[in-house]
């Protein structure tokens, strides 16, 4: 199922889009597999997370990045892939990123859905 957002939204993102190096799920696939540090961030919120997220990836929602990202201690020029549902958040959380000085910042294009096709490994939240 495709969102349907509004135009408002689809501007702002693709804004951000044009700002930052937006990679594609072959790129991903690459990065993963070069032997080079990755650091994977879903920013999705909590109940997408819920449903599912990458194995091994950090989570922590578009709302509280810029909040909270500094307390991982990752160095400016770590090499860091943002994902969403889509790419459309994750271009803009890419955006904050780099404005706060990380320069290795990439944002996956077609986010948990090109995942999910990949079917690249999952984990689910535990309920405690």
């Amino acid at each position: 199922m495709v969102k349907q957002h509004s135009p408002r939204f689809l501007m702002i993102s693709q804004l951000a889009r044009d700002q930052v190096s937006e990679i594609d799920i072959e790129t991903f696939l690459e990065m993963r597999s070069d032997g080079a540090s990755l650091v994977v961030i879903d920013v999705r919120d909590e109940y997408e997370t819920a449903g599912g997220f990458l194995e091994g990836a950090i989570l922590m929602s578009k709302g509280i990045l810029e909040r909270d990202i500094e307390k991982l201690n990752i160095s400016d020029d770590e090499r860091i892939v943002l994902y969403c549902g889509g790419g459309f958040r994750s271009a803009m959380a890419a955006v904050s990123m780099q404005t706060m000085g990380w320069t290795n910042v990439h944002s996956l294009w077609g986010g948990w859905r090109a995942i999910t096709s990949a079917g690249l490994p999952t984990n689910v939240k535990s309920q405690e």
